[in-house]
């Protein structure tokens, strides 16, 4: 087939992560792939070198005429199959030209926020496949009036030759911070939003710093709850065992020098990618029983489920994973065959080659 990936969105979050980590896949399975981005994004420096075909391009909104003309012009002289997209800003373009040019589309929703009522009505028709990224995402969207039949799932691919166990990457991290060989790591990576449930898991942690000295946790993230997390710090009497770190682009060290990872969500996620980035690397993870995060693990089996916001059930899940290492052990070992199994790169591409031939 051949692809053309349209996403000049200027961002490094998840959404882009995903839209570079596809588009290599599928160049990398033999697909010609090319992709309009904006040119110096963190798409276009992770599709550098990828044998995707890059072209430089803007949709700075909906109606941004330079968008439409790179578009246009790349459709012209590479005529795709499909044009794929995963900005919102994008779909409404995207939807005219694929329909001016008579090519298929397909649209990736990322995000759980609700469309305006015109465009959750005609996108997902408009759309040859509109794609949601998780079984809860569909399940919001059919409450909010899109029909289940216009909608495809498609999880998050993930590269496990960038995300795996690293023992020297460990060793070097966890002395970097001081950290021993008996210290239990534990971890938390995200934006420090309250809806992240971060303020009720450092209670949890205080806690278990009471009865088990050889735990430390470190932070990496940033947010507008940053200085609410730092008072639980000061307060909870542990300060020198956690450590705080901005978020980076790169966090492998962090998934390294970690012996269990914390989702302790109290809102609503869409997926949980961090989850399956950290059992990839062999870190069992602890997990929010809502929204998209369930999918990402096997409980009992790669971590453990626990109910949003309830300190005292986080605090005992910590302790059990702390004082067990054949337990974190077991579940690092099954948590990266499982991702393997379910989320690897090749077999999130294959599913998508086969969601587009499928009629």
């Amino acid at each position: 087939m051949k692809l053309l990936f349209v996403g000049t969105n200027r961002g490094g979050g998840g959404t882009e992560s995903h839209f570079v980590t596809l588009a290599r896949t599928m160049q990398e399975a033999g697909h010609s792939v090319s992709a309009i981005v904006y040119p110096g994004s963190p798409i276009h420096t992770g599709l550098l070198n990828s044998g995707v075909i890059l072209h430089n391009g803007v949709f700075r909104n909906a109606f941004d005429p330079r968008g439409f003309s790179a578009v246009w012009k790349v459709c012209g002289q590479f005529h795709p199959d499909w044009i794929v997209g995963s900005f919102s800003k994008e779909y409404w373009p995207l939807a005219v030209l694929a329909r001016l040019l008579g090519i298929k589309l397909a649209l990736f929703k990322h995000m759980d926020f609700a469309m305006r009522p015109a465009t959750n009505y005609f996108i997902p028709r408009l759309a040859d496949r509109f794609i949601v990224i998780s079984d809860f995402m569909k399940k919001k969207f059919i409450e909010r009036g899109v029909m289940a039949e216009h909608m495809r799932v498609l999880y998050n691919p993930l590269n496990l030759d960038y995300f795996k166990q690293d023992p020297q990457l460990r060793q070097l991290t966890r002395k970097s911070y001081g950290y021993s060989d008996d210290d239990i790591v534990l971890g938390f990576l995200g934006a420090l939003h309250p809806d992240k449930g971060f303020l009720q898991l450092a209670d949890a942690v205080n806690q278990v710093m009471k009865q088990l000295p050889s735990l430390k946790v470190f932070w990496v993230g940033d947010g507008r709850a940053a200085d609410a997390l730092d008072r639980k710090i000061n307060e909870g009497g542990f300060a020198e065992r956690h450590i705080r770190h901005n978020w980076t682009p790169d966090v492998r060290p962090f998934y390294a020098a970690m012996d269990m990872l914390a989702m302790p969500s109290v809102e609503s996620e869409t997926f949980g990618r961090v989850s399956i980035e950290a059992q990839a690397c062999g870190v069992p993870v602890l997990c929010s029983d809502i929204g998209g995060l369930p999918e990402t693990l096997l409980p009992g089996v790669t971590g453990l489920l626990l109910p949003p916001g309830d300190v005292a059930l986080w605090r005992e899940a910590i302790i059990e994973l702390a004082t067990n290492r054949q337990s974190r052990g077991k579940m690092a070992k099954q948590g990266r065959e499982w991702v393997a199994h379910r989320f690897s790169a090749p077999v999130i591409g294959k599913e998508f080659e086969q969601l587009l031939s499928t009629h």
